[in-house]
């Protein structure tokens, strides 16, 4: 039981911390931020299990997080109030081709992270967004002007262009 009491905690301050670190930094791990993050599960492994390096100790700890991931899940699924606390809410970062600087500050982004993704995603310059959006995974999804336009076009009745 001691063991569950352990994990259970362990979950708690696992989950409040990555709540705390943002969406960006999920979605952008650096190589050292990933060693960092795999030295941390070792670390919380030994504070759950204590010295009980049993198979049964293993399972009661890894069983454990399932189970409560798996209620938080449900929680987020039944209850919509708590959905936004338990998995963030997507975050609008730019708008007309402007960027949003008290989002951007909010989530600690730059306006240089917010380049590279649009260069990824293949749009050269800021003015050919209609909406960016940082999404509760840490990634941006983007939606160009032309696009947003042949959708309203389309939804007024009018003709595509």
């Amino acid at each position: 039981m001691d063991i569950v009491l352990r994990a259970t905690a362990m979950f708690a301050v696992v989950f409040l911390l990555l709540r705390l670190l943002g969406k960006r930094e999920l979605g952008q791990m650096t190589p050292f931020e990933l060693v960092t993050l795999v030295v941390m599960g070792d670390l919380i492994q030994q504070g759950i299990t204590h010295n009980d390096f049993s198979l049964t100790g293993a399972t009661l700890a890894i069983c454990t997080f399932a189970f409560w991931a798996v209620v938080l899940g449900w929680i987020a699924y039944l209850f919509p109030r708590f959905r936004k606390a338990l998995e963030g809410e997507p975050r609008i970062i730019v708008r007309d081709g402007r960027l949003l600087a008290e989002n951007l500050r909010r989530d600690r982004m730059t306006r240089d992270e917010v380049e590279a993704e649009m260069r990824l995603a293949g749009i050269a310059h800021l003015d050919e967004v209609a909406w960016a959006i940082l999404e509760t995974n840490g990634k941006i999804s983007f939606i160009c002007r032309d696009a947003a336009r042949h959708t309203r076009q389309s939804d007024d009745g009018g003709a595509a262009s």
